[in-house]
């Protein structure tokens, strides 16, 4: 069974890997519902979502990067980018981590979210 925009704006909010910036705009979405506000609230939760969720090429550049070394540690970095890669050759546009695996998901319910 689908997950609804709650359940995923949930997982969202759990995951451990999603920025400061995207959870603010995820409680304020939920906040909103149901409210004169909803609108607004939704319009900046779909911008927050777009910006944040990163795409693979962008995880592969940055887990090859001394940045992403320094974030990752070597080791991890090195896992990171050999998953990234394995999943770019199956089809993957975006990092699959909970945050943008939770963004990507909203984001293909983004009509409903903005109706």
């Amino acid at each position: 069974m689908a997950k609804t925009i709650k359940e995923l704006t949930q997982d969202l909010l759990q995951a451990p890997s999603a920025c400061k910036e995207v959870k603010e705009a995820a409680q304020n979405y939920l906040d909103a519902a149901g409210t004169e506000k909803e609108a607004e609230a939704a319009t900046a939760y779909v911008k927050e979502l777009e910006a944040d969720i990163m795409p693979i090429d962008g995880l592969i550049s940055f887990a090859s990067s001394d940045m992403g070394a320094q974030v990752f540690g070597a080791d991890g970095a090195k896992k990171i980018l050999a998953h990234a890669e394995e999943i770019k050759a199956s089809g993957a546009k975006y990092c699959d981590c909970p945050a943008c695996a939770a963004c990507e998901a909203l984001l293909n319910k983004k009509a409903e979210i903005l109706k």
